[in-house]
């Protein structure tokens, strides 16, 4: 029978580590703002299922029910009750999922992502600036229409459609701790320039932003430098930017102007730093590397502190592997069979992706490690069996 009271699940669900990161009460501030708290009392109330898409995201090769028999593992009905509980069915799962909507889950992130590398952190500062790189992954869909239609496939090397529709991810990560702390997802047809806008428009002072070849143009360049982060980005060779002065270190310093676009003779020209070197790896041809730099003077940054510096870029390719290859599984799709509930997914992986890299930088702050030498794997265990340590009721009282 059951008593009087308002608590219709257990009286705590288990999400370990989850809910340190993501606080019961900022789980409830971004659902409300979203307009999709529960009108009425349900089985399954809008905080469980925004620990749910974060919960797919560590057991994403298991089903529906054994995703939230991990989330619920030790639940057990609070004083007064005297019946058990019944897990809900793949169908009820679904439809919370689709009550939620994806909104809440991304607005999680938002609230809870930033920057967690300190003063000390190996391998995340250089000159005083944060190193953070910008670079962009797509993900394999379920193949169906409404994904196929909203997210497109890209073309195959024999200029055939690919056997799935893909998301396209850019993202923002710090170099020396791999956490994700901005991002945006898309349709596969539209570029990793055009999604980065958005990205380079929130960058703050005291960034040292990295980049490929494939970001750079002027106009991108120059919104990127106007939020007073600092850049340096790699730019194809055949770039001729206006030489102006050589520097002691050998780098110098140029013009650069925008090379299409109808204003483009009337557009103000930005002064750039350019490091010129190559990496000797032992092959007959080595490669050539051009850097452009916002930072100016060789007394704050070398040039050969700077082409160092640019190698950690490769920490956001290495990011992006614990994303896919990890934490989703290699060569597994995302399970969602709707756009609404692709996006719901894949802001449930970078929220979980973060949760992992800050315990991974909690254990080797304690440690005094490097967090690029713990095992990400080994993280995302520790991560799984935390569900069943701590816990959070399964709505607002």
């Amino acid at each position: 029978m059951k008593p009087a009271s308002d608590r219709r699940l257990s009286d705590l669900v288990s999400v370990g580590l989850l809910t340190r990161v993501f606080p019961a009460d900022v789980v409830d501030e971004v659902i409300a703002e979203a307009g999709r708290t529960q009108q009425r009392h349900r089985a399954l109330p809008a905080r469980v299922m925004a620990y749910f898409s974060i919960g797919m995201a560590l057991h994403s090769e298991g089903s529906y029910e054994d995703v939230f028999a991990q989330l619920t593992d030790g639940l057990s009905w609070s004083s007064g009750w005297s019946q058990s509980w019944s897990p809900p069915s793949k169908s009820a799962i679904f439809q919370a999922r689709s009550r939620l909507g994806y909104e809440p889950v991304r607005d999680l992130f938002f609230r809870v992502a930033r920057p967690v590398a300190g003063v000390d952190t190996p391998g995340s500062w250089l000159a005083g600036r944060r190193l953070v790189a910008i670079d962009g992954t797509c993900l394999d869909l379920a193949d169906t229409p409404g994904n196929a239609e909203f997210f497109g496939r890209p073309a195959s090397s024999r200029g055939e459609k690919s056997a799935y529709p893909q998301a396209r991810l850019v993202a923002v990560a710090e170099c020396g701790t791999h956490a994700v702390f901005d991002a945006v997802t898309g349709p596969c047809a539209t570029s990793e320039t055009e999604m980065a806008r958005e990205l380079c428009g929130r960058l703050t002072p005291g960034m040292l932003v990295l980049a490929d070849r494939g970001f750079y143009g002027f106009t991108l360049w120059r919104q990127a430098a106007a939020t007073g982060a600092d850049l340096l980005w790699r730019v194809k060779t055949n770039l001729r930017p206006q030489h102006v002065e050589t520097l002691p270190d050998g780098s110098w310093l140029a013009r650069i102007v925008p090379t299409s676009g109808v204003n483009r003779a009337k557009t103000a020209p930005s002064m750039v730093r350019v490091i010129d070197y190559t990496l000797d790896d032992g092959r007959e041809h080595p490669e050539q590397y051009r850097l452009l730099s916002t930072i100016l003077d060789p007394d704050q940054a070398g040039a050969h502190d700077l082409a160092l510096a640019y190698a950690q870029r490769w920490e956001i390719e290495n990011t992006f592997d614990e994303l896919k290859t990890h934490q989703r599984g290699p060569r597994a799709v995302l399970r969602s069979k709707s756009p609404e509930l692709v996006q719901q997914e894949i802001w449930g992986h970078l929220c979980c992706h973060y949760a992992i890299r800050t315990l991974m930088l909690d254990a080797a702050t304690q440690g005094g490690h490097d967090p690029d030498r713990i095992s990400f794997t080994a993280a995302l265990r520790i991560t799984r069996r935390s569900l069943s340590h701590s816990t959070f009721p399964p709505s607002q009282p």
